[in-house]
C-alpha cells in the first residue's frame, strides 16, 4: 500500500536546504525565502535579528492569509519577540519558530495536510 501523500503540482514542497539557499519544487532559491503553498518569494532577511513586523508584511498581506507561520530561525531555534508574536496573532496568524531544518520539514507536513500555512526560512 502506497502511503505517500498526494501533493498537487502547483504546491510548493521543500526538497532541500543548505549552502545559503533552498530547493523548492525543483527550483533552487539563493538566500532566505517566504514560502506559501502556491508560490515562493525572495526574503531579504539574513539573520534572526532582522525579523520584524515589516519583514513579515508579505505574510500578513497574503491572500488567502495563512493561519500558521513557520519561522526557520537559522542554525538554531530562537525566541520570537513577544510584540511580534502578539502583532501577528492579532492578524489571526500563529507563529511557530524552530531551526531552519526542522521548519522545512514541519512546513512540508502541514502543507501536505492542507493546512493554511506559510513559512519564513532564514538561509543556512
Amino acid at each position: 500500500m502506497d502511503i505517500t501523500p498526494f501533493v498537487p503540482a502547483d504546491r510548493q514542497l521543500v526538497i532541500g536546504y543548505g549552502d545559503l539557499g533552498f530547493t523548492i519544487t525543483k527550483v533552487r532559491y539563493e538566500g532566505s525565502v517566504l514560502v506559501f503553498p502556491d508560490r515562493v518569494e525572495a526574503w531579504p532577511v539574513t539573520s534572526f535579528a532582522e525579523l520584524t513586523v515589516d519583514s513579515l508584511a508579505p505574510v500578513v498581506a497574503a491572500q488567502p492569509r495563512p493561519t500558521i507561520l513557520i519561522i526557520g530561525c537559522g542554525k538554531g531555534m530562537q525566541v520570537v519577540p513577544r510584540d511580534l508574536r502578539a502583532t501577528l496573532r492579532a492578524e489571526g496568524i500563529v507563529i511557530e519558530a524552530m531551526d531552519t531544518g526542522a521548519a522545512c520539514r514541519t512546513y512540508n507536513v502541514l502543507m501536505t495536510e492542507g493546512r493554511d500555512v506559510a513559512a519564513a526560512f532564514i538561509a543556512v
